[in-house]
């Protein structure tokens, strides 16, 4: 990169960015003062930045490179992780979601502090806590400062060492994004989640598409053609046993992991409590399901493109993606990619301190100072937990560059001590009402117990796939809970408080949209499938006629919903 097409990516960067905080500043001045304001935007979010904020939230440059790096390395199997994550926020929508807003809860832990008790609920925070702390916020920064020194080779640029480019890329991301966290509170988090998510989503199309223009030596369907009939086994989400995501996993621990994600993991369903109407909520949950069925689209098929481009002969399939970026985006876009991919890192990591920052206040804090805690100084509180927790990742974000596993490996092993556990509490504790407190407890405890013997012990002896044994886990989990409801139950049957503060009027569509998004789910894999794009010989009769019957079903569906609301 010159000299001259630096500073002007460099400065049209910097005038988007502006721009998101500008705009995010104007939307949120005076909103961050109280407790609710703080930790909910005042429980006044509509569905365009609660899905705008869960897509950037979920997606950030881990996603960029890795998903993109995975289809060029293999086939589209990873999508898994991305398609069926629809079918999860279906069950938040419908289920999750009413039961939270109901209760007028701010943070999950305060959910099972109501349906247990408070040691159930400082065992959570503690699981939150410590992943959050040591794992997924530091992993947020050392993914983003990677992807910022690939794609625009930051050494080359500074003369700094690599580690030291990333630790000025750390430092330099994680203080702008602490900034909306600290300062701005949820609603400043979700206006600038919504806005840097329009620009991914343009990003998104912009690149497969100029990918296929070079891939038609500038004819675009020519680009579209070669894509779909040489080496068609790239677009086959059919996971086999050797694939990164076996098609068997999507039905075992996959299902389970999306769960806690979608609709137990703090980060992320933090700015759904914070929605003005149920009705709102439910919009913009399965709104954000619409947007992971474009994922292959927009994050799968530049990988597929840059297999074409370059065959299998780069380094490592983490390169596809930058090498991509810097074939095909043209320099006048460069600095608009940048704000968007800082935008994505930004999103997720500002996510991440705001709900850590919430559930230490509300959480740790506040049961700790009872009734004396005022508005003013949980949100204190909050604001210097938030800072303290950003400093100590730019610390821990740098040390990942020497995991001998590299950070993948990391994250998947850490997230596993906490995921299962809270899915399988929260889960039991909605649908049932004589389990006690005791199921809970002896679940977390046998949770990491047997998974840290699986991990580090009998690592080499169970080869049985890591979401399998999220699967079986969480079967054995659910029954410690089940048979401690039995042979030690309650002795007063638990009953749901209502306390909602919003309308808890449901959307009239939503039913009939969820079978839609569950129909774009099928729809998807039937696309990238052996009787779809991956047959090499187009789409044939089998393709159209499921085809078909997915789309009069949705008709029938949509036709009897409209005479009922009629």
């Amino acid at each position: 990169m010159t000299g001259s097409n630096l500073l002007f990516t460099l400065a049209s960067c910097a005038f988007f960015m502006a721009l998101v905080g500008w705009i995010s500043w104007v939307k949120t001045r005076g909103t961050a003062e109280t407790q609710e304001g703080y930790f909910l935007a005042g429980r006044g979010l509509g569905a365009t930045f609660i899905a705008g904020s869960l897509l950037l939230t979920n997606l950030s440059a881990e996603q960029l490179i890795g998903l993109n790096g995975s289809a060029y390395g293999y086939n589209m199997s990873s999508m898994g992780w991305e398609v069926t994550a629809a079918i999860a926020t279906i069950a938040m929508a419908l289920i999750f979601l009413p039961r939270y807003l109901a209760g007028a809860f701010t943070t999950l832990p305060q959910f099972l502090n109501d349906r247990f008790d408070p040691t159930v609920r400082r065992l959570s925070v503690v699981l939150f806590m410590l992943g959050y702390g040591f794992v997924t916020i530091p992993s947020v920064l050392y993914s983003g400062s990677l992807a910022v020194i690939a794609l625009f080779d930051v050494p080359a640029l500074t003369g700094l060492g690599d580690f030291e480019a990333l630790v000025a890329m750390v430092i330099v991301i994680g203080v702008i994004g602490s900034i909306y966290a600290i300062f701005g509170g949820l609603r400043a988090v979700a206006v600038s989640d919504t806005l840097n998510g329009v620009g991914l989503l343009i990003i998104g199309v912009l690149v497969p598409v100029f990918g296929l223009l070079a891939l038609g030596a500038g004819d675009l369907g020519e680009g579209l053609a070669r894509l779909t009939s040489e080496h068609p086994e790239k677009l086959n989400a059919i996971g086999g046993a050797d694939d990164p995501t076996p098609f068997g996993t999507l039905f075992t621990g996959m299902l389970f992991a999306n769960l806690f994600y979608w609709c137990t993991n703090q980060y992320v369903i933090q700015r759904t409590l914070g929605a003005q109407s149920l009705a709102e909520g439910q919009k913009g949950v399965l709104l954000s399901g619409f947007f992971k069925i474009l994922v292959p689209f927009l994050m799968m098929i530049p990988g597929v493109i840059a297999f074409h481009l370059y065959g299998p002969g780069l380094g490592s399939i983490d390169e596809a993606y930058p090498r991509l970026i810097r074939d095909v985006l043209p320099a006048y876009l460069s600095g608009f990619f940048l704000a968007v991919l800082l935008g994505a890192v930004f999103s997720s990591f500002n996510s991440l301190l705001n709900s850590a920052a919430t559930l230490f206040s509300l959480d740790v804090y506040a049961p700790a100072r009872g009734e004396k805690a005022s508005d003013a100084e949980l949100v204190r509180v909050a604001k210097i937990a938030s800072l303290v927790i950003a400093l100590f990742s730019f610390a821990v974000a740098p040390m990942l560059a020497f995991a001998p596993e590299g950070l993948w490996q990391v994250i998947r092993i850490f997230t596993g001590f906490y995921n299962i556990p809270t899915v399988v509490i929260v889960i039991v504790g909605l649908f049932t009402t004589r389990v006690p407190a005791l199921g809970a407890k002896i679940v977390i405890v046998f949770h990491v117990v047997a998974y840290a013997m699986l991990r580090f012990v009998f690592d080499d002896v169970v080869t049985l796939h890591f979401l399998h044994q999220y699967a079986i886990l969480f079967a054995i989990e659910v029954a410690i809970m089940l048979a401690c409801g039995w042979f030690a139950p309650r002795d007063e049957a638990w009953s749901f408080t209502r306390r909602e503060k919003v309308d808890m009027t449901p959307w009239i569509y939503a039913r009939p949209l969820a079978v839609t998004l569950l129909s774009c789910v099928v729809a998807t894999y039937l696309l990238f499938s052996p009787i779809g794009l991956a047959s090499g010989s187009g789409l044939g009769s089998v393709f159209a006629a499921l085809m078909a019957a997915l789309i009069l079903g949705n008709a029938i569906i949509w036709a009897v919903a409209a005479r009922r609301t009629a």
